[in-house]
Order: structure tokens, then C-alpha cells, then sequence
């Protein structure tokens, strides 16, 4: 076990590791986006709130959001320590000399872009997590089945100018965050070649821009047609 902690204690293990956990939160995200976009079906809400409450009782499921919330928080952790550790190797003059070069803003940003999600995540649990598992929501009766109708709290917050501005905001924050992260993931992880480096980049680039764009443009929708 001693090669794993050497690994892992070295600069390259350290950012294996953001990769590792970025891999997961990047698969989360998709999942996500693809329950998200059940809001939009013209059907009052059931797709999303069947969709929602097998997400929410499928114990394998629950594992792994628990899980998935471990690992937020270990990439923001450990997040933070990587930039101190890069921050104290290069020395202040280094540092303050390669920050004002060719270094990308997202990269020079990628903690401050974390931290902005994370208080979009705060923010979001509160508002639904909590409020499915310890508020007195609504419920709506489908096939005879009564489940919560997480539909209409979302409809609620939706309709709501500041949490849409914000939601879109912090969707931008989470492009500048991929947009650096998953090109560094493939290099970390030694996903690169000549012949396909420029294909990779392409992929990681609209990825950073699609996966974000979406998620915001679920809100603004619904908001516009709440609004009409």
C-alpha cells in the first residue's frame, strides 16, 4: 500500500485524483441533465416527478448520490489544497509571472469557479433536497399511486427572477470550470495523441459548453412560459 500513498501523495497523483472525481461528477451531471429535461415534456409535470421519485427510492440510487456528495466535496477539498501545494512550489514572483502570461482565466480561476457551485449546490439542496425529504410538499396521484410533486416546488423556484438569474449564472461559472477541467482531465489521465489531441479538445470544449448551456436554458424556458 505504501506505492499508493507515494502515488497519490505525489504532484501527478494529486491531480489523478481531481481527474478520478471529475470523471464522476462529469457522469452525474449527465444523469442529471437527462432527469432535468423530463421538465420540459408537455405532460403537467409526470414524467419529471415519476422520474424523480424513482431517483429518490431506488436504494442503489441512493448509494450513490450519497456517494456523489462525498465526492463534491473531496474535489473541492482537494481542489484547494492543489492550488496552495502549485501556489507555494512556484513562489510568489513565479506565480504572479505565469498568472499574468499565457495562463487561461478558467485555469487561473478553477477554485473561485468551485466554490461559486458549491454555493449553487448549498443553495439547491436546500430548496429541494430538503424540502422532499422534510417539507410538507404536494402530491399528485398517478396510476393510483400518489408520489411528491417535486414538479411544482421546481415550477415555484422557476418562476422566481433571482433564483433563474442566479442558476444561470452559476451555469456560467460551471462552463469556465469545464472548460479547463475536462481537457486537463484527459491529459492527466494520459488520454492524448497527435493525431486526436485536436478532436479531444474539441470534444471537452462543446461538452463545456452543452452541458452547462442546457442545464441553464431549463430554467429560462420554464420561466418564460411561467411568465406568459
Amino acid at each position: 500500500m505504501n506505492w499508493l500513498v507515494k502515488l497519490f501523495s505525489s504532484s501527478l497523483g494529486k491531480k489523478m485524483l481531481m481527474s478520478l472525481t471529475g470523471i464522476f461528477l462529469l457522469a452525474f451531471l449527465l444523469v442529471h441533465l437527462a432527469g432535468n429535461l423530463q421538465l420540459l415534456k408537455p405532460d403537467g409535470g409526470k414524467a419529471f416527478n415519476e422520474y424523480a421519485h424513482f431517483m429518490g427510492t431506488n436504494p442503489l440510487i441512493q448509494i450513490v448520490s450519497k456517494v456523489n456528495f462525498i465526492i463534491i466535496i473531496f474535489h473541492i477539498v482537494w481542489a484547494v489544497i492543489l492550488s496552495i501545494s502549485n501556489r507555494k512550489a512556484r513562489g510568489p514572483v513565479a506565480y504572479k509571472k505565469k498568472d499574468s502570461s499565457a495562463t487561461p482565466w478558467s485555469s487561473r480561476n478553477m477554485v473561485v469557479l468551485g466554490l461559486v457551485m458549491l454555493a449553487f449546490i448549498v443553495i439547491h439542496l436546500r430548496h429541494f433536497w430538503a424540502e422532499t425529504h422534510y417539507g410538507n410538499m404536494d402530491t399528485v396521484q398517478y396510476d393510483g399511486k400518489m408520489i411528491p410533486n417535486l414538479y411544482a416546488l421546481v415550477a415555484y423556484w422557476f418562476s422566481k427572477t433571482w433564483y433563474v438569474s442566479f442558476y444561470v449564472f452559476t451555469m456560467i461559472a460551471a462552463s469556465f470550470h469545464l472548460w479547463h477541467g475536462i481537457p486537463s482531465l484527459f491529459q492527466t489521465l494520459g488520454i492524448n495523441h497527435s493525431k486526436y489531441n485536436f478532436g479531444l479538445m474539441m470534444v471537452g470544449k462543446s461538452m463545456a459548453i452543452l452541458i452547462p448551456g442546457i442545464f441553464a436554458l431549463i430554467p429560462l424556458m420554464m420561466y418564460i412560459s411561467i411568465r406568459l
